[in-house]
């Protein structure tokens, strides 16, 4: 058993996580950072982030004005037969890999003196004599606090839930995300989302000249592809247009797509054992939410002061814990609200049609939609 006792233990080195680590490391206290994998590796995600976040990430440290990043104002969204609408974004957004950000953020962290164990899985945390015990295989850490930005089918996030009930149900249905980079003719300044039979799919150009397409499909669709994937897209992805003309004329830069299955978007607490939850873990932010990383980084922005008083004495766990919550429901319910509702917009043929259609002759629908689904600069 490690013997030393550090302010914040953070599983889940994520966008959540990694700049939670580094504010609290900014302030000078001892953080201890859990992440499954080892730097830098893919993601699953659709890597276009909205300028709410542009701010918080340059203050922290990371370089963004200096590495010539797409700067994104410009919307397209389709139907599955074509039919398709263009919408300017006021905030707007920029491109980056999370194979990019997340080494640099991981890197800045270390560079803070944040104790970052790579390839290590968290398997229990237990609350006790107000203190916590973090296990994964080889150790045991303590700390005084735990926050955690694990990912969408984290074994911890079952373990910490187990005393709930069933009475949680998933919104919608079972998901499956696929990811490749690519080359393509694509308008640096655009972000474009196909629409297909159960799912859709999102475009825009990261860092390296490289573009991010980035699906998400009903489950169904690949069960009834035999569970190829070349085959539901050639089959079920590329009867829009759109999206046949990528898939045909587009060089794929990796032999095999990043995927991952069992997405649900389920309500959940942002507390639960007295962790504070960030990001996806405190709810599964539906892709259409806006921004899911912007909103991840926000709750860590959230959280650190509170986080702050705590270790300082003003504040105690109850309070703590009362006051983030709150937070989370003030800054994130509504977003998430609306970005579930458009999400039942989206995926079926015959509405998704007639929705677009809709859109296209009331622009200022469009508009309020977008603007509901994005916060303010932080």
């Amino acid at each position: 058993m490690n013997s030393k006792i550090y302010d914040c233990a953070i599983i889940g080195g994520g966008l959540a996580g990694l700049t939670l680590a580094v504010q609290l490391a900014n302030s000078g206290r001892s953080v201890i950072l859990f992440e499954k994998e080892n730097y830098p590796f893919h993601k699953v995600c659709g890597e276009y982030i909205s300028m709410e976040s542009y701010d918080f990430l340059d203050r922290i440290g990371i370089p963004l004005q200096s590495m010539k990043l797409p700067m994104i104002n410009e919307l397209k969204i389709s139907s599955p037969n074509g039919n398709y609408l263009s919408q300017k974004l006021d905030l707007g957004g920029f491109g980056i890999s999370r194979f990019t950000l997340d080494f640099l953020l991981a890197e800045l962290a270390v560079s803070k003196g944040v104790t970052l164990i790579q390839g290590t899985k968290v398997i229990d945390v237990e609350f006790d004599d107000d203190v916590f015990r973090l296990k994964t295989e080889q150790q045991v850490f303590t700390s005084k606090l735990v926050c955690g930005s694990f990912g969408k089918r984290s074994v911890l996030d079952k373990k910490l839930r187990k005393n709930k009930s069933n009475s949680s149900k998933a919104i919608g249905k079972n998901y499956i995300g696929v990811k490749y980079h690519i080359k393509v003719d694509f308008p640096d300044n655009r972000i474009e989302l196909h629409n297909f039979k159960g799912g859709y799919c999102g475009i825009s150009k990261v860092d390296d000249e490289k573009y991010c397409l980035c699906y998400l499909t009903d489950s169904k669709n690949l069960r009834d592809s035999d569970n190829d994937i070349k085959k539901m897209e050639e089959t079920i992805l590329m009867k829009n247009p759109f999206l046949k003309s990528y898939f045909e004329n587009a060089a794929f830069i990796y032999d095999k797509p990043l995927t991952i299955s069992q997405i649900t978007f389920e309500k959940k607490s942002a507390i639960e054992n007295h962790v504070l939850l960030l990001g996806d873990a405190a709810g599964t932010i539906a892709p259409l939410c806006g921004n899911g990383m912007s909103m991840a980084m926000h709750s860590s922005f959230l959280a650190f002061p509170m986080l702050e008083k705590y270790l300082d004495g003003t504040l105690t766990r109850q309070a703590l814990e009362s006051a983030y919550n709150q937070q989370w429901q003030n800054h994130f319910a509504t977003r998430i609200k609306a970005g579930r509702f458009i999400q039942n917009l989206f995926g079926g043929e015959t509405l998704t049609n007639l929705v677009i259609g809709l859109f296209k002759k009331m622009p200022f629908v469009t508009d309020r939609l977008i603007r509901l689904t994005h916060g303010k600069r932080f």
